[in-house]
């Protein structure tokens, strides 16, 4: 998943605080919700100070509501798994959405930005995709991309930054090559049997959107703790989830997503906030790139946090490099005038609230294999002509086996 700005150049039928770990105005601006950046502390509530009786906290297995027009399936998430993976996604067939978005790594990605295909620079942080399908906007800094089925054409045919390249190509190049291919045909037949099988932008980005909200991690040792293991983390990191509360840093990075993005009768805007004002001229503006107000410069939506100590490096443009700077960065300016960042943390508060953060890793949704790049191999036709056919056009597009 990757950014934003002036997603309105995106086609209009796609279904579509100072939160910054991990930023344009142009046709498209495709930086970073795609992956790797989770915001950390942002001074920006849950709970979080004991454990509360079994069946209070969310479930492990609650799942995030989709739009009436794009149910969930089976076979349509195992197609969405496999376009995720597949290289051919790009123009030039070297990048998937999975090149940013690292299983490994809560599906985010090492880098400070990510360059596109074609080695532009990217420009904003990769965010986690880890309960996506309950956050209601989805980029760094534009608050109208609030479906995943208008989010995924961002990468895909955005031009500033360009990530995948298919901006500006003749249309239907993309669902032709994959009507090339021998299992595609067979996948999407099976995964829209309402629609004949159609392969085009809009049932690519349906399949994409119904394998994200699959993308569920509830089951991180914090959850543990919330649903009544008293053993499930450690006394540190207990003391780390106390000083999450009064600091404030969770009237932000609130309820079991860590983000205010995903609180229910929250609107979009009210998720945008600031940790601190552009430091040059040039320099990303954030929320102001879309709004052009004065009062919105440098406001980041606030990341979900699932996974955060697998993602660094941190905030919208990745300057924070671990979980202590992004912290502590939370409190570095002053000026931001928001009263919560006046608050300070000394280096054991620093070192309590990273032990707080390293609970919600969750090992189970890092390699469930439900979530990996699929064999190669059609889940929908074991003929070995179609097989042999597919794996040849995967060693000329670099089909699924994508970087």
């Amino acid at each position: 998943m990757h950014d934003d700005a002036q997603e309105s150049g995106v086609r209009a039928d796609a279904n579509g605080c100072a939160s910054g770990l991990s930023g344009g105005a142009g046709k498209l601006f495709a930086g970073a919700l795609a992956g790797a950046a989770v915001a950390v502390l942002v001074a920006c509530a849950s709970t979080v100070t004991a454990p509360v009786p079994a069946g209070a906290w969310i479930a492990a297995d609650a799942q995030p509501p989709h739009p009436a027009n794009n149910p969930p399936t089976p076979m349509k998430i195992e197609l969405g798994r496999r376009l995720f993976y597949d290289g051919d996604l790009s123009w030039d067939g070297t990048m998937s959405c999975a090149t940013c978005h690292e299983q490994k790594r809560g599906f985010t990605d090492p880098n400070k930005t990510r360059p596109g295909f074609d080695g532009q620079p990217g420009e904003r942080n990769i965010q986690t995709l880890a309960n996506v399908g309950w956050f209601r906007s989805l980029t760094w800094g534009g608050p109208q991309v609030d479906t995943l089925e208008h989010q995924a054409l961002i990468p895909i045919e955005g031009f500033v930054p360009v990530e995948m390249g298919f901006g500006g190509r003749p249309e239907g190049l993309l669902a032709q090559r994959l009507k090339d291919q021998a299992c595609y045909p067979e996948l999407f037949a099976a995964a829209f049997p309402e629609r004949g099988g159609k392969i085009d932008m809009d049932t690519i980005t349906l399949a994409l959107s119904a394998f994200q909200r699959a993308l569920v991690s509830l089951d991180a040792p914090y959850d543990r703790w919330r649903r009544g293991d008293e053993a499930a983390i450690s006394d540190q990191a207990k003391r780390g989830a106390e000083l999450f509360e009064s600091k404030q840093c969770a009237t932000c990075h609130a309820g079991p997503h860590f983000t205010d993005s995903a609180l229910p009768g929250r609107k979009a805007m009210e998720s945008f906030h600031r940790l601190a004002w552009p430091k040059e001229e040039g320099a990303d503006t954030g929320l102001a790139r879309i709004t052009q107000k004065e009062d919105d410069i440098g406001k980041f939506r606030t990341p979900g946090l699932r996974n955060v100590a697998l993602s660094a490096p941190y905030m919208h443009d990745g300057e924070a490099t671990t979980l202590a700077d992004a912290i502590r960065h939370h409190y570095a300016d002053a000026r931001a005038g928001d009263a919560r960042l006046t608050l300070s943390v000394g280096d054991n508060d620093v070192a309590d609230l990273v032990a707080f953060l390293e609970t919600l890793t969750d090992h189970g949704f890092i390699t469930a294999a439900r979530f990996s790049r699929p064999a190669a191999a059609c889940p929908v036709n074991a003929d070995a002509d179609a097989a042999a056919a597919d794996a040849n056009n995967q060693r000329q597009h670099n089909s699924i086996g994508g970087p």
